[in-house]
């Protein structure tokens, strides 16, 4: 006997795609309630599969709790090509031997800035460093504060949040590592929140690092594939 309902499995894949599409329809994002009532799910349903597109990259969760189109979607139908990363890295290696200092590319990810790419200077000697997959809060930190500045402006974000998508740049001192000094400046428009971070232990080298960094992150900027309104004017 042939069944007309479909199983479990093919349910809950209808389900989710009928969730992506629903987000397709709406860039501004939706919560979680009206992703509920515009495809008609119980809430306790949609939550578990909008957790699930999240986790993979399909959705993307803001900071008001909002869902949004994730990068994942782009990656699979090729449409974010260039990928920042590939963009980035040649700009970064270039970068850290301009100021002598670690660059490395931070993202926003399941809500803590994740080191995505790393940089370190040819030269030797003692300083900070960032590991590849390092996962640090977004509101300490000039990367994860410059992160979150790369993003439109949100209602109750923190002051310096919006300086740094102002000023296109923030700097931090030893709010992640003792000694540590930081400068970070936003990259809007790539589909995930991101920043470019130098870290050293050596203030001067952050002083003189300002606009080796706006040049590198026009660099990459001037690769972003589909450019999405930053809040900066």
């Amino acid at each position: 006997m042939t069944r007309t309902e479909p199983n479990d499995g093919a349910q809950t894949l209808e389900r989710g795609l009928a969730v992506l599409v629903e987000l397709s329809r709406h860039p501004e994002g939706l919560t979680t309630a009206q992703v509920a009532a515009a495809c008609g799910l119980h809430r306790s349903i949609t939550t578990r599969l909008l957790v699930s597109l999240q986790r993979t990259g399909f959705a993307r969760r803001e900071e008001g709790g909002a869902y949004r189109v994730g990068p994942a979607v782009a990656e699979l139908l090729g449409l974010s090509r260039p990928q920042l990363r590939e963009v980035a890295e040649p700009v970064l290696r270039r970068l850290a031997r301009t100021v002598d200092a670690t660059a490395s590319l931070v993202e926003v990810v399941d809500g803590f800035a994740v080191t995505t790419l790393v940089a370190e200077p040819p030269s030797d000697g003692p300083r900070f460093s960032y590991r590849l997959g390092n996962r640090d809060p977004l509101d300490r930190g000039a990367g994860g504060v410059a992160a979150l500045a790369a993003g439109p402006p949100r209602p109750g974000e923190p002051d310096r949040v919006a300086a740094a998508r102002a000023d296109g740049y923030l700097v931090t001192h030893g709010e992640l590592n003792f000694g540590a000094h930081a400068i970070a400046a936003p990259l809007p428009g790539w589909g995930r929140p991101a920043a470019v971070n130098i870290v050293t232990n050596r203030q001067p080298v952050i002083d003189a690092a300002r606009q080796p960094l706006l040049d590198a992150v026009r660099e990459i900027s001037a690769h972003v594939p589909n450019p999405e309104p930053s809040g900066r004017q």
